[in-house]
């Protein structure tokens, strides 16, 4: 079979509603009970949640096509162009800058109009060096017909597979065109179900030399932040895609060489989408349980071995910690690593572990709701 937009009805996308209803239905119910759970945080803790759901929606996004990004970098960067106070930032470089741009342009700003220019600029943002690697290649404008047929190919040398091959240069102008004016239509159905729409059109037609995947997906980010109404972050489709990356492709492959009816890619799209919003259910708990942790502690202070060593255990401390631990952690003398220690046990912060050893080892007390 050839590929979808080969067809004579492309790009004519159709699916089945009824079949996607209860799929749907059920992404929208986890959206608004996660929504309803971070409207009840304070401030300070929502800019927190969302500066992690940023941070990783660019590190999986990049991770995806093979780019590994320093997530300090990355996190310094969101931080210093949402205006937060984020102690420690780090310098970042010119690639991870043109990265948080993009994201930050498609969720901060999903209530203006996707343009050929606006898409341009992300394109300009992502490679601002003019090269993927050490290939120059054409940015900020479509896919020149000089750089020959768009291939997804994987093998060695000689043994290619070809996953995919786009529409070729010479359509692109009006392809987009027609692409761009969809997503312009205000009425045009859930705008869920229009992110994975979105995403899989805009991946069909691969306008760029390189860069959309990225692009498709912050397409997608910005529908889901018009979806939830609101420029923060609480869970991230990237980071889900890059967990489920072989299903990811498969999907797209497989919806790329059937008919225009395209409801088993949403069927995969809304699933991987209520995924995404589990797991941020679960990372919203660590953020609730570190609120109530800390709201304890503060009604009497600790200083700053003890916040610093608190800090690690509740982001997820390996291994069992003993006071030889506490003291490189806090990097002070064992006799006031055991002080610390027996001032947070007698205020129920720490408790002795029940687990045997040849060192005694200590845990979070109980938090009380």
């Amino acid at each position: 079979m050839g590929y979808i937009h080969a067809l004579p009805d492309w790009p004519r996308l159709t699916w089945d509603a009824a079949r996607l209803s209860s799929l749907l239905a059920e992404v929208r119910h986890r959206q608004g009970r996660l929504l309803g759970r971070m409207e009840g945080l304070g401030f300070r803790l929502r800019s927190e949640a969302s500066l992690t759901t940023l941070t990783a929606d660019v590190l999986k996004s990049s991770a995806i096509e093979g780019e590994h990004l320093d997530a300090e970098q990355v996190r310094s960067s969101i931080a210093r162009r949402l205006g937060l106070n984020v102690a420690g930032l780090k310098p970042s470089s010119r690639d991870v800058d043109g990265v948080v741009e993009m994201m930050l342009d498609a969720t901060q700003h999903y209530d203006q109009r996707l343009t050929a220019e606006r898409l341009f600029g992300w394109h300009c943002a992502l490679f601002p060096t003019g090269r993927s690697g050490t290939t120059r290649i054409a940015v900020g404008r479509w896919r020149p017909v000089s750089a020959g047929p768009m291939q997804v190919v994987s093998g060695p040398i000689g043994r290619e597979q070809v996953h995919f091959e786009a529409p070729e240069a010479s359509r692109l102008d009006a392809e987009m065109t027609t692409f761009l004016k969809w997503m312009d239509g205000s009425a045009d159905g859930d705008p869920v179900l229009k992110a994975g729409v979105a995403h899989f059109w805009f991946e069909t037609i691969h306008p760029f030399e390189d860069g959309n995947g990225r692009i498709g997906r912050a397409i997608a980010d910005m529908l889901l932040a018009r979806a939830d109404g609101t420029t923060e972050r609480f869970y991230s489709l990237s980071t889900q895609i890059e967990a489920e990356r072989q299903a990811y492709y498969r999907m797209l492959e497989r919806n790329q060489r059937g008919t225009m009816d395209i409801t088993p890619w949403l069927e995969w799209f809304l699933g991987c989408l209520g995924r995404a919003m589990s797991g941020a259910e679960t990372a919203l708990a660590q953020t609730l349980l570190k609120a109530r942790l800390w709201e304890k502690v503060n009604h009497q202070p600790v200083n700053e071995r003890q916040q610093k060593v608190l800090n690690r255990l509740l982001d997820g401390f390996v291994g069992k910690l003993t006071s030889s631990k506490y003291a490189k952690l806090a990097k002070c003398s064992p006799d006031t690593a055991l002080r610390d220690i027996q001032v947070l046990l007698e205020r129920g912060i720490l408790r002795q572990s029940d687990a045997g050893g040849r060192s005694t080892s200590y845990e979070l007390g109980p938090i009380g709701d």
